[in-house]
């Protein structure tokens, strides 16, 4: 009897120690992860403003465009910050506002994606559009000739022609535009534009600026090749 019980006491004793050493899960948000409640929702075109208190502290953030709910808890990972960014279709200045890559209205953990998140580097991937099959420009050159020799284009002025498949509006004081023409070499087929010009999805334009390399604006935004300050030519 008595070896009974010690050979029960050994086993509850292993399984103690083994419960007690197995992995915990974490539940934990990602480092750089935002809790906050929103007070004020302002929507334009392009993008959701949020007035968000978070510790008791306000402040404004910006998403891509969506709906919210006042009152309700949301987490978000800060990207951009700009001081007294101005929103021309609000006609309203921001002392301080945060562009944001993730938002969701559950926690962001180390696995856990929500439909509006983006990579930690601040850019979506970019996802060639099917269909396009556009003529390069007269005098001008396509995406894939650019990317092919695009150290001899650095610094210099082209031409370039594309349909217009990203619009962002009013980051860092530009419109961002991301356009392709069909054209690919070794996976690459989306060209940025920053510029001062309005544009919708779906529109077929032709541009004109200034080829940089290696540009890096922070924040994780840095691209090999992009076209600035971009203009329309008829």
């Amino acid at each position: 009897m008595t070896i009974k019980i010690s050979i029960i006491s050994s086993f509850l004793f292993i399984l103690f120690v083994a419960c007690n050493n197995s992995p915990k899960v974490n539940n934990s948000m990602v480092q750089g992860v935002h809790k906050i409640q929103t007070a004020e929702v302002i929507q334009s075109s392009n993008y959701t403003y949020l007035r968000v208190s978070e510790d008791g502290k306000e402040g404004w953030i910006a998403i891509a465009k969506q709906d919210v709910e006042i009152g309700k808890t949301y987490y978000y990972e800060s990207n951009i910050e700009m001081t007294n960014f101005t929103s021309k279709e609000l006609n309203r200045t921001f002392p301080s506002i945060i562009f944001a890559s993730k938002f969701s209205s559950e926690v962001i953990g180390s696995t856990e994606k929500s439909a509006n998140s983006a990579p930690a580097n601040g850019k979506k991937a970019a996802v060639a559009k099917e269909g396009i099959k556009i003529e390069k420009a007269k005098g001008g050159i396509t995406i894939a000739e650019l990317f092919a020799a695009k150290d001899t284009y650095g610094g210099k002025v082209i031409r370039i022609k594309g349909e217009v498949v990203k619009f962002n509006a009013q980051i860092m004081g530009k419109n961002w535009i991301h356009i392709q023409d069909g054209t690919n070499i070794n996976g690459a087929f989306d060209l940025t534009i920053t510029t001062a010009e309005e544009a919708k999805v779906g529109d077929i334009l032709t541009f004109e600026g200034v080829i940089a390399l290696k540009k890096d604006f922070g924040a994780g935004y840095a691209y090999d090749v992009i076209l600035e300050e971009g203009k329309l030519i008829p």
